[in-house]
């Protein structure tokens, strides 16, 4: 069993390795490369697949009972300090290197068909995997140094894979949205991180906490300094995993292909943020105003998130701000000291999330035959509806993942999002006011994205509805959720991307490949039951993941009516919203156009993401092209005039002088005559 560990570092190097061999062969031996498209995905698929064999074969023997593993070798040294670097397995690392896993090679399967007839087949594969390697490598850090090492790996593989289409201009914009907003966040941790080594002079996790505790408690160090240390480091998972106000990033990062999406917005990139997160609760659970900190912007961002997604129209944003909201589930429960929950509710929303991005891909698969190559229009449901009929494996496993994030028993997403939910109501109601209407919003707005995709009419060749997307693009504006928006139909006319290379068109739409459908499938199961293994009447995964420097308490008997009570009221409202979905969207007894217009300021104010785009913009992209042009006029005025007066001024000095230097001794004599004869005059006079 000892054998597992001592070749641990393998998991992120097989991944590695294969995005070395395939992005070697593109540079030296492109044509040829890329030929050999199938041989290269199945180098990078069967390395993967080693990759999670060996990560669930650790997983199972941490299980088991084997004792926390660490390999450390001393990487630097200078005087007193040393930094170590290596890899530590124990719970937490086993379950998210079986989560990452997992989900990256379903991914990558889905790929095969997804990317089937894009010209970058073979790039993306790399890419691909190089992502899954950094995040590995991130998982199994062992101190905040080689975290950060690997943290901005996954921020750099993010800017590749969400700018794929690098010819696209909407792909390009997205990121480097996503890449400047990750450095705002990365900053911060980089400051708070150096901060917390000056405080405590370590980078390991559990010594860190342990030395802070002693220092406040002591009073070396003020509580108050310590908390802006701890919140500086906390600016990282904010923006890696998208949380008010750093989430801008997240939404345009559906610019990359699907399967990429699926990847960030499961396993890798936004899971990050919630890991870091979990590695330094020794450190912020020393620090009350920072629990309390991360509690309220978790639930700032989920209340955020759920209200934005209920007026989306493109299938992958209404997922990306459903991630959102889901993430600031996740980090709620991190800030309410629910660490088993925020961990519980991770993992089973990576694998029902990933099924739904996937599914997007597939409807987007299937839209295309029939609106032609234009990517925006094809992910637009207000041109889907029954698909049931044409596609419905895909159907079917996106109903399994919509009713798991919406917390319908016995699915995954009902078992970890009431223990969330729970917990926030013991440690304070008002939180959990706002994450209880959040799970509302959660499945009013999923069943609406279920009922306008896969029930009622296709409208994909409604002349009517393009006669009046036409009309709307000639600037006459319908109101309401099926209105367009300008911006929308700018993208429509000038970011169209053909994802697959395929011009044909079709009448209706058909069934993803099964290389696509397989992958659905397959995450449908732990969808749909992962979640029983955190039940309350026996929470084995509470019993293997707890929080670091406790020892697990023996499991105390259920009360039954207050769990009847927690439980019932969180599916309650579930079933209160997918009933006012049903009402408006299925059954069309209520009309949405008219509750819009009812409300139109909040209508609008949800459509325009509140309006912090906006925000953003004015205040950063103008204020800052604003700065630059006083900063220009400075330059140019002051330090260039100034420049200029030297480089004058030696020019002219220059010119005058050059007749003075004509290379007579008899000249240079009589100078030197002149000047002593007049230092004699003026000091006689004086």
């Amino acid at each position: 069993m000892e054998i597992l560990y001592d070749y641990a570092w393998l998991i992120p190097v097989l991944p590695l390795f294969g995005a070395m061999l395939v992005g070697i062969g593109l540079l030296s031996f492109n044509d040829a490369t890329n030929k050999l498209r199938q041989v290269n995905a199945i180098v990078i698929l069967t390395l993967m697949g080693a990759a999670a064999t060996l990560s669930f074969a650790l997983l199972w023997s941490q299980t088991q009972g084997h004792e926390t593993y660490l390999r450390t070798f001393e990487w630097a040294a200078a005087g007193d300090f040393h930094l170590y670097m290596g890899y530590t397995v124990d719970h937490l690392t086993t379950l998210m290197l079986a989560v990452v896993t997992s989900v990256a090679l379903l991914v990558m399967i889905y790929t095969d068909g997804y990317m089937s007839h894009d010209k970058g087949y073979v790039r993306f594969y790399a890419y691909l995997s190089l992502f899954s390697a950094s995040m590995l490598g991130l998982v199994l850090s062992p101190n905040l140094v080689q975290v950060y090492v690997f943290w901005e790996l996954v921020g750099m593989c993010s800017y590749l894979l969400i700018g794929f289409w690098y010819d696209r201009k909407g792909a390009a914009d997205a990121c480097q949205k996503a890449f400047v907003t990750n450095r705002v966040g990365d900053f911060g941790l980089l400051l708070g991180m150096l901060g917390l080594y000056w405080a405590t002079g370590t980078f390991e996790f559990d010594l860190m906490g342990e030395r802070l505790e002693s220092l406040i408690s002591s009073g070396a160090l003020s509580a108050g300094l310590a908390t802006i240390f701890a919140i500086l480091v906390f600016m990282g998972p904010m923006a890696k995993s998208a949380q008010f106000p750093l989430h801008v990033w997240l939404p345009d990062a559906m610019e990359g292909p699907t399967p990429i999406s699926a990847l960030i917005h499961a396993a890798t990139m936004v899971a990050a943020g919630v890991f870091l997160v979990a590695r330094m609760f020794p450190v912020f659970e020393q620090l009350p105003q920072v629990m309390n900190f991360i509690a309220w912007v978790g639930a700032i961002t989920a209340f955020l998130g759920a209200t934005i997604a209920l007026t989306q129209n493109d299938i992958k944003k209404g997922l990306a701000y459903s991630t959102m909201s889901q993430l600031g589930y996740m980090v709620l429960a991190m800030g309410v000291g629910a660490y088993t929950a925020g961990l519980f509710h991770l993992m089973t929303h990576a694998y029902f999330k990933a099924m739904l991005f996937l599914g997007s891909g597939s409807v987007i698969h299937g839209m295309e035959e029939v609106v032609g190559h234009d990517a925006v229009l094809a992910q637009d449901m207000r041109l889907m509806g029954n698909l049931r009929k044409y596609m419905p494996a895909t159907s079917l496993t996106f109903l399994v993942g919509t009713l798991a994030i919406s917390g319908i028993p016995p699915f995954a997403g009902f078992w970890s999002k009431d223990e969330i939910l729970g917990a926030t109501f013991q440690a304070n109601p008002v939180l959990w006011l706002i994450g209880y209407a959040t799970a509302g919003m959660t499945a009013f707005y999923m069943f609406r994205m279920y009922f306008m995709t896969f029930e009622g009419d296709f409208r994909g060749t409604d002349t009517a509805i393009k006669g009046q997307l036409k009309a709307e693009a000639a600037g006459i504006f319908a109101f309401g959720p099926g209105a367009m928006q300008k911006q929308e139909l700018v993208a429509t006319a000038d970011d169209g991307h053909d994802e697959h290379g395929d011009h044909h068109h079709a009448s209706e739409p058909h069934e993803s490949p099964i290389t696509m459908t397989l992958p659905l499938m397959l995450l449908a199961i732990p969808a749909a039951l992962i979640g029983l293994i955190g039940t309350p009447f026996a929470n084995k995964f509470e019993a293997f993941i707890f929080p670091p420097n406790e020892v697990i308490e023996a499991a105390h008997e259920v009360d039954l009516m207050e769990f009847l009570i927690n439980g019932g009221s969180s599916v309650g409202i579930g079933l209160i919203g997918i009933t006012l979905a049903s009402l408006m969207y299925r059954t069309k007894k209520i009309d949405p156009a008219a509750i819009a217009k009812r409300f139109e300021p909040l209508y609008w104010l949800s459509r325009n993401k509140w309006y912090l785009d906006d925000i953003n913009n004015l205040l950063f992209v103008q204020g800052s092209r604003r700065l630059a042009r006083q900063v220009l006029e400075v330059d140019s005025k002051v330090v260039d005039g100034v420049v200029n007066l030297t480089g004058f001024v030696t020019l002219v000095t220059g010119e005058g002088l050059k007749y003075f230097e004509n290379g007579r001794a008899q000249f240079y004599a009589l100078i030197v005559f002149g000047a002593v004869l007049g230092l004699v005059v003026v000091f006689g006079v004086t």
